[in-house]
């Protein structure tokens, strides 16, 4: 059987890792993260963590276009770049 709540731990490790590396992709992770969250909590009916985590989505969509912004801008190739330094 899967289990979400561990994949959840790791995602959300995974996320904190990758943000506190400077690297948007941490973003995308906790996005997956959070989308999985909004499941358990309609399979478990805890509601109260869909609202939250809807909010965290959208936020994390706005911090990736944040972080992506400057290097589009800059004409650097952002997918060729690692970890800010």
């Amino acid at each position: 059987m899967l289990r979400l709540d561990y994949i959840s731990c790791v995602l959300t490790i995974a996320s904190t890792l990758l943000v506190g590396r400077r690297m948007w992709q941490g973003w995308v992770v906790a996005g997956a993260n959070s989308l999985i969250i909004c499941w358990i909590g309609l399979r478990t009916t805890q509601t109260g963590f869909i609202p939250a985590n809807l909010f965290c989505l959208a936020m994390y969509a706005q911090n990736i276009v944040q972080w992506r912004r400057p290097l589009q801008r800059s004409g650097l190739d952002v997918e060729a770049l690692g970890p800010r330094k």
